[in-house]
């Protein structure tokens, strides 16, 4: 079985009938392996959809220097609050796709990201989601306030104004 590649692209940019609205998504791309195929369908599985999504907001925070082990050792996490995905089209191993993620709204203690997985080859959107993630105090459990750098370097479409001041 082959697993699934994924590569960060900094020069990948949406096409415009991709309807992408932040001027520099993060883009990656990705080729499905045989490993994530449904039991029953000879098609990959939604559950692959959902790691697609997190993998790229993983790969995204990492370019902006925010790692997960980094994070963790600072005693925060981003933690997933809710997933909505909404699968438009079958992907098949070896396809070639292309993974467009960016923050839509950043609030004191949560953000919204929104991803987009496109296939150039017929020009359709194979996934679109829509994922709210708390910054959370590991140690309490509870959110946190999202300091004001780490914000800021994740450029979002909408910033209320009560980051913290950090």
């Amino acid at each position: 079985m082959t697993a699934t590649e994924m590569q960060p692209d900094a020069v990948l940019r949406p096409p415009a009938a991709a309807g992408v609205p932040h001027p520099r998504p993060f883009g990656i791309r990705l080729r499905p392996g045989d490993a994530g195929l449904s039991a029953t369908v000879a098609h990959v599985s939604n559950v692959e959809y959902v790691r697609w999504v997190d993998r790229a907001a993983e790969l995204h925070a990492d370019a902006l220097g925010h790692t997960r082990h980094g994070m963790a050792a600072a005693g925060h996490m981003w933690f997933v609050a809710r997933h909505e995905v909404d699968y438009r089209a079958e992907a098949f191993p070896g396809d070639e796709l292309e993974v467009f993620t960016w923050v839509s709204a950043m609030e004191r203690t949560t953000c919204v990201r929104e991803t987009l997985v496109w296939r150039g080859r017929d020009g359709r959107a194979v996934c679109r989601a829509r994922t709210r993630w708390a910054f959370v105090d590991l140690g309490t459990r509870r959110p946190a306030r999202v300091p004001d750098a780490m914000a800021a370097s994740f450029e979002p479409l909408e910033r209320a104004p009560c980051t913290s001041r950090s």
